[in-house]
């Protein structure tokens, strides 16, 4: 159950919370290559990421994922109660919040990819080429998307994240796996995930009034 590392330098391994009716042990992500120049910010997108078309203002992206990234009604959804997120921030990538229900064995994890401001293009150079699974999504809400995951399709300790571009260098993040229980029934992690980044673009273009 990892995050992805952007290409920050960090050259570290990122362990993060699972998702909603989730379990199992963490997984090792894919390392990250050399950081991008800041120069190359103007060549944005590159390494075959697609274009945010519409993009939303970059503030939509300010404020704190625990209050903003979701509502009460849709944890409820996700969880089946409403548990209290924990806020983060990942170094050189940007603001997150975990959310967990310990007796459920669910938990879900959000970040607001808003450094090295590589947006999806950062993915692309970085993550693609290390990736077991790779999945470029139909847009969400108009928003390009890709699903990515460190352990390969169809692993006891199924996981998936997708990463939606908000703008060409900032993205969303949403990695969650599935219990033991749903993957056995064959319940697709990256469509759950899929579904919860859908939730969170909803709320980030209720913010920007679009």
């Amino acid at each position: 159950m990892t995050r992805r590392t952007l290409a920050t330098g960090l050259g570290a391994t990122v362990v993060v919370a699972v998702a909603a009716g989730c379990s199992g042990g963490p997984v090792a992500a894919p390392a990250s290559s050399a950081p991008v120049p800041a120069s190359s910010a103007a060549a944005l997108p590159h390494s075959g990421a697609p274009k945010v078309e519409r993009p939303l203002p970059a503030s939509v992206l300010s404020g704190p994922p625990c209050q903003e990234a979701l509502t009460s009604d849709q944890l409820k959804q996700i969880f089946g109660m409403v548990p209290q997120g924990k806020p983060d921030t990942l170094p050189g990538i940007g603001p997150e919040c975990d959310w967990s229900n310990i007796d459920a064995g669910a938990g879900l994890g959000i970040y607001y990819a808003t450094q090295p401001r590589q947006g999806l293009s950062g993915l692309y150079q970085n993550t693609k080429p290390r990736s077991k699974l790779w999945r470029e999504l139909s847009p969400i809400q108009g928003f390009p998307a890709v699903a990515s995951s460190s352990v390969s399709a169809g692993d006891k300790n199924g996981f998936c994240q997708v990463s939606v571009g908000i703008t060409d260098e900032s993205s969303v993040d949403v990695s969650l796996t599935p219990s033991d229980a749903k993957l056995a029934a064959g319940v697709d992690p990256c469509v759950l995930s899929e579904r919860v980044a859908g939730m969170v673009v909803t709320n980030l273009k209720r913010k920007a009034g679009a």
